[in-house]
């Protein structure tokens, strides 16, 4: 719709325009401050050119009215307009706000969680961001990658053999054991320990050149945790990257950084000229023992992603890699390829609260919150759209007791009452969505006109949400809209009443936009509460 009317005004005024929406919607639907950007060109005040700018809008089919308010433009849509999108949204369905298919490829990569044990809910955050930008890019048109980079290397890797080993002497054998200082802990180390004793025996663990062999033996099993609890909250990834596969090509990537003259050697090791880029050191590469660094296989995985030619990158980071974002893009240039094509989103850390208290860290995960234990105590659909309530380069904090209850202080709940109420108003109407689809808005109420402009937002909502990566967006504009269908249906009579079959095809549109926009985030709207 915004778009519709955007292009239109274009057409007549022969310009290009900035669209607003005004808070109060009886000055209009839609405003443009046009007249204060050409003022200094034509030498007329604000205030004349926009009369005669609204002046070539007498005719217009698409508006009931066009006026000039103190140098802006307001537009109030017309009734037939408005009719005409809803009959054309409730005849898309769940096709509604989709757009053709636009020529952008999009590499999306996130989670990428280290393999060494389950999802906690801080690697939730970026899990249900990177699926939702995932999903709504898609209805928007863009074709769009999903993956996720299997950090199965590294220092991470000897870790999680040696804390393999350790639960299986502690737990298993019942052997005296001294811990060091860093070690991976939790229930589900036992349990790959206990395989690993009853395929190969109690020798195994005492053994450290088998340390990396139980390692990988884990690692497989962690990431058919990790796939499976990511599936419980309907994620799945086209495709995995294994961080160790990549390591076959680190020469021919150094040589690359060599010829580009990016790197130096200085005491034993090879540095990365990434404060050429802006970063406030170089970075160390190579070690002294040969050995590549974390970033020579982030290296690597850039300079693969790149050769498979995408238009565009996002990568979905802990914010505690902040400070790794230089470093990366000037890799990135290094290797002949636009930095400006790798966009970075940082998802900053959660706060869990129970009854207004700090969340007891699970005994399975040994010092973490697992995502599955949240998911499975609130459910999949309340963690996903809790975490898209607020923009992820931002802090959140959630009671989990709040999300249990049965009213407006749970968003999820209230925006799903909505929708439920609908479904009831229409069985008790015994009438059906496609019965009222050719009722006309002829004096429809404004109230009930409010409702329809709310709902054909939906689009346009959609747009800046992804253009911006901000999911938020879309959680309040639903929030919004279930509350103003809430108060319609209390401020109005509707089943009996003279414009039954008005109110009615009002509300299948906004039963639409709530159940196509919920499914944009993941959730399931219900039906029935």
């Amino acid at each position: 719709m915004q778009k519709l009317v955007k292009n239109y005004i274009e057409d007549i005024l022969e310009k290009e325009v900035v669209l607003e929406k005004p808070k109060d919607i009886t000055l209009g639907h839609f405003a443009t401050p046009v007249a204060f950007s050409l003022a200094k060109e034509l030498r007329k005040s604000p205030m004349i050119i926009a009369e005669e700018l609204a002046s070539k809008f007498d005719e217009s089919i698409i508006f009931e009215k066009v006026e000039a308010v103190k140098g802006f433009i307001n537009f109030k849509l017309s009734n037939g307009f408005l009719e005409q999108l809803s009959k054309e949204a409730l005849q898309l369905g769940n096709d509604f706000g989709k757009c053709e298919k636009r020529d952008q490829s999009i590499l999306l990569e996130y989670v990428s969680a280290n393999p060494t044990g389950p999802l906690h809910i801080g690697h939730a955050r970026g899990a249900v961001l990177g699926d939702s930008i995932a999903r709504v890019g898609r209805h928007l048109g863009f074709d769009i990658t999903t993956e996720y980079y299997v950090n199965d290397a590294g220092a991470q890797m000897d870790m999680l053999g040696l804390s393999i080993s350790l639960a299986g002497r502690d737990l298993i054998l019942k052997e005296t054991v001294e811990y060091p200082e860093k070690y991976y802990r939790g229930d589900y180390l036992v349990d790959i320990a206990q395989q690993i004793f009853e395929k190969h025996g109690a020798e195994i663990f005492h053994d450290e050149s088998r340390f990396r062999e139980m390692a990988e033996f884990g690692k497989d099993i962690v990431m058919n945790i990790i796939i499976s609890d990511l599936k419980d909250v309907g994620i799945e990834f086209d495709n995995f990257v294994s961080e160790a596969s990549l390591y076959d090509a680190w020469l021919d990537t150094k040589k690359v950084l060599l010829d580009n003259g990016s790197l130096y050697e200085k005491d034993e090791k090879i540095f990365l000229k990434s404060t050429l880029h802006g970063d406030d050191n170089d970075r160390v590469v190579v070690r002294e023992n040969g050995i590549p660094t974390y970033l020579a296989g982030d290296i690597i995985y850039h300079k693969n992603k790149f050769d498979r030619a995408y238009d565009h990158y996002i990568n979905i980071w802990g914010a505690d890699h902040h400070g790794y974002i230089k470093r990366v893009h000037a890799a990135v240039e290094f290797l002949g390829n636009d930095s400006s094509k790798l966009e970075i989103l940082l998802s900053q850390m959660v706060q869990l609260l129970k009854g207004g208290e700090p969340y007891k860290m699970s005994k399975r995960a040994g010092n973490v919150i697992l995502m599955s234990d949240i998911a499975e105590e609130i459910g999949s659909d309340t963690l996903r759209f809790v975490f898209l309530t607020k923009k992820s380069d931002t802090h959140l904090e959630f009671d989990l007791d709040m999300l249990k209850n049965q009213d407006s202080s749970n968003p999820i709940f209230y925006i799903n009452y909505a929708y439920a109420r609908i479904n009831q108003v229409f069985k008790k109407s015994e009438k059906s969505f496609e019965s009222v689809l050719n009722e006309n808005y002829e004096n429809l109420n404004q109230d009930g006109l409010n409702l329809v402009y709310e709902s054909l937002l939906m689009p346009s909502v959609l747009e800046e949400a992804f253009a911006k990566r901000d999911m938020q967006k879309i959680t309040d504009y639903l929030y919004s809209l279930a509350s103003s269908v809430h108060r319609f249906y209390n401020e109005h009579k509707i089943v009996g009443s003279d414009d039954e079959n008005k109110y009615l095809k009002v509300l299948s549109l906004c039963a639409l936009t709530i159940n196509v926009t919920l499914g944009l985030l993941g959730i399931k709207a219900k039906e029935v509460m």
